[in-house]
């Protein structure tokens, strides 16, 4: 049993101690695991990337100052297409999200690495960020105006009582959407390419196909990497826009 439980595609989602404190289970015990280690490293690289990509600020600029140049008009034309201008205040925060999300994903792309964003845990704190903080955005611009967002607008008023409630659910599982989609994504993708991996040595000589199912499900996962990055970030652009406009 532990020898087959050491091949299970499930296995690389644990989460591990690298500096444990002694405690075992107890409240207020912290330990630095293998999913610290690799959320450190994600701020490390976008640190560098670019600070290092805007050093020089070149008239003509190079491959590094190009990248770090088109991640944040990325994020510039996406806030200014969903928000306008009354947008660009939250443009840190969105960018922010957007490349640690992004790093966090490519970073699990790596052998032998850690994908936090695989973990519900993780990708729930970042979507419940979003959701508290535009929530009190709302409440802080319009005051009691805000809880007009549950009634749509030209609705009579004896629909609202079906129409009231099914507003509030939907607004009130904005993070959960948000969470699991980005959680479900990562953990099926690292998953799948996990077990094709495994049929590559069982099946010796004819080990080429399912090797070549990795190498193409590699390239799709580092698409939908980008993918999930920038998904996260335009809801989050989405919903401030809700905040600032309500309907």
């Amino acid at each position: 049993m532990a020898e087959a439980g050491a091949h299970s595609p499930l296995e690389q989602f644990e989460i591990k101690s690298i500096f444990p404190t002694g405690g075992h289970g107890e409240i207020g015990t912290l330990t630095f695991t293998n999913s610290s280690l690799t959320m450190v490293a994600a701020l490390v690289l976008i640190s560098a990337f670019l600070i290092l990509g805007m050093r020089r600020g070149a008239l003509v600029p190079g491959r590094m100052q190009s990248l770090a140049e088109m991640s944040y008009e990325f994020i510039a034309g996406l806030i200014s297409d969903t928000v306008g201008a009354e947008g660009r205040r939250y443009f840190p925060i969105i960018f922010t999200l957007f490349m640690f999300i992004l790093f966090g994903n490519l970073l699990g792309m790596l052998p032998y690495s850690f994908t936090f964003t695989s973990h519900i845990i993780v990708t729930f704190a970042l979507a419940a960020l979003v959701f508290i903080g535009v929530t009190i955005l709302a409440v802080a611009k319009h005051g009691m105006h805000f809880f007009s967002f549950f009634v749509p607008p030209g609705a009579p008023l004896a629909m609202w009582p079906l129409l009231i409630p099914i507003e509030v659910i939907s607004y009130l599982s904005r993070p959960i959407s948000l969470s699991v989609r980005l959680f479900a994504n990562m953990l099926a993708g690292h998953t799948l390419l996990k077990v094709i991996a495994g049929f590559i040595g069982l099946l010796g000589v004819f080990g080429i196909l399912p090797f070549a199912l990795v190498v193409a499900l590699t390239g799709l996962e580092i698409l939908i990497a980008f993918l999930q990055a920038y998904v996260f970030a335009i809801l989050t652009c989405l919903y401030i826009n809700d905040a600032l406009h309500l309907h």
